[in-house]
C-alpha cells in the first residue's frame, strides 16, 4: 500500500521533533536548571542552609539550581508546592520541621501529606533547641531551675504556639516535672530582648540563636538538647547530662523531593550533598559556625533522613498531645 505523498511529507517534518524528545527523555539527569524551594522568607536558617546546599549540588551536578523563597503558613505553602510538583528532580523542597512534622499537627486541610507526599533525599544539619534563662534568674543547671519552679512558676517562650521549640518545652516539661509557663512569641528573635530584661524567665529557642546572649554575658543558657556538648561553647552541659536523660531535640534543615522522583535521581541528588558536607569540607565546616550540627553519614542517605523525619513527627505528634494542641 502506497503511502499519500502528504502524509509521508508531514511524517519526514516531525522527525526531529520526536528525535529531540527522546533525546530529552534518554539525556542524563540534569540537562537544565534545578529548582529549589524555601518555604521561608529569605535570611532566616532554612534559607541559608538551602543556599549553601544549592551551590554544593550546583557544583556537583554542573546545573545551575535556582533557590526560590515560597513563605507563608508556617512553610506549609511552599511544601505543597513542591508537594504537587512533577517527580523528575527538577523541583525540591528545603525541609524542616515547620512544613514536614509540625503543620500535619496543626492544620485539618493541609494541602499534602509530607509522610506519603515526599522522598527523602538527604538530612543536611540540624540546630539543638537551647534553654536560655534571664540574669534574674538565679538558678544555673536544670536541678535548680525545677527547684525553683516548684516555689513559683518560671515563665518560658518559644517562638510561638505549635513551633518547634514550643514542642520541645512541652517534652522537657513532662521529663522534669518543672512548673514551666509557656509564653508563645512570634519567631525565636522576637523573644530576646524580653529575655534579656527579665519580662520573661527564659526562652527555648535555638542555639544559634541563644549563644550571642550567652557569650555576651546577657543571660545564661544551662542546657542544649543535644547528643554531646558543642565545640562552640563547651562550658554548657547537654540535657543528659543535666540529668534529663536521652532528651534531644533540634530545628532540622535537609533536602526532599516529590514522591515518585526516580530513585536513580535522588541517589544523584544525595552523593552530591553528603560528598559536599564531608567532614572538614568549607560547607561543612561554614555550617558549624552558624551553630549548626552537621548530619551524620547516615542520616545524609535517603533511607537514613526518612527514619530521621518519622521519628521526629513521633516526638511532635507526642508534644502536641502534652499541649493539648489538635488540627484545626
Amino acid at each position: 500500500m502506497s503511502i499519500p505523498r502528504r502524509i509521508f511529507i508531514a511524517a519526514l517534518g516531525s522527525a526531529p521533533i520526536l528525535a529531540l524528545q527522546a533525546q530529552r527523555a534518554l539525556a542524563a539527569y540534569p540537562d537544565r536548571p534545578i529548582h529549589l524551594i524555601v518555604p521561608f522568607a529569605a535570611g532566616g536558617n532554612a534559607d541559608i542552609v538551602g543556599r549553601i546546599t544549592g551551590d554544593l549540588i550546583s557544583k556537583a551536578l554542573g546545573r545551575p539550581v535556582v533557590v526560590e523563597n515560597r513563605g507563608g503558613g508556617g512553610g506549609s505553602i511552599g511544601a505543597e508546592f513542591v508537594a504537587h510538583a512533577t517527580a523528575d528532580g527538577y523541583t525540591l523542597l528545603v525541609g524542616s520541621n515547620g512544613p514536614l512534622t509540625v503543620d500535619p499537627l496543626l492544620h485539618a486541610n493541609l494541602g499534602y501529606d509530607p509522610l506519603k507526599d515526599f522522598t527523602a533525599v538527604a538530612l543536611t544539619s540540624y540546630v539543638p533547641h537551647a534553654l536560655i534563662l534571664s540574669n534574674k534568674i538565679l538558678a544555673k543547671t536544670m536541678t535548680e531551675l525545677v527547684a525553683q519552679s516548684k516555689n513559683a512558676a518560671v515563665t518560658v517562650a518559644t517562638s510561638g504556639i505549635g513551633s518547634a521549640t514550643h514542642m520541645t518545652l512541652e517534652r522537657l516539661k513532662a521529663a522534669t516535672g518543672a512548673n514551666l509557663t509557656h509564653v508563645p512569641y512570634r519567631g525565636g528573635g522576637a523573644l530576646m530582648p524580653d529575655l534579656i530584661s527579665g519580662n520573661v524567665d527564659g526562652g527555648m529557642t535555638e542555639f544559634s540563636t541563644a549563644l550571642p546572649m550567652h557569650q555576651g554575658g546577657q543571660a545564661h543558657i544551662i542546657a542544649i538538647a543535644a547528643l554531646h556538648r558543642s565545640k562552640l561553647a563547651p562550658d554548657i552541659p547537654t540535657f543528659d547530662e543535666s540529668g534529663v536523660k536521652g532528651f534531644t531535640a533540634q530545628s532540622y534543615i535537609g533536602v526532599v523531593a516529590p514522591a515518585k522522583t526516580p530513585a536513580d535521581v535522588v541517589d544523584k541528588l544525595q552523593q552530591a550533598i553528603a560528598q559536599g558536607l564531608s567532614s572538614g569540607s568549607p560547607a561543612a565546616e561554614r555550617l558549624i559556625s552558624l551553630g549548626s550540627e552537621v548530619a551524620s553519614p547516615e542520616q545524609m542517605t535517603a533511607k537514613g533522613f526518612a527514619e530521621f523525619i518519622r521519628i521526629d513527627y513521633e516526638n511532635m505528634r507526642d508534644a502536641a498531645k502534652l499541649a493539648g494542641i489538635t488540627p484545626q
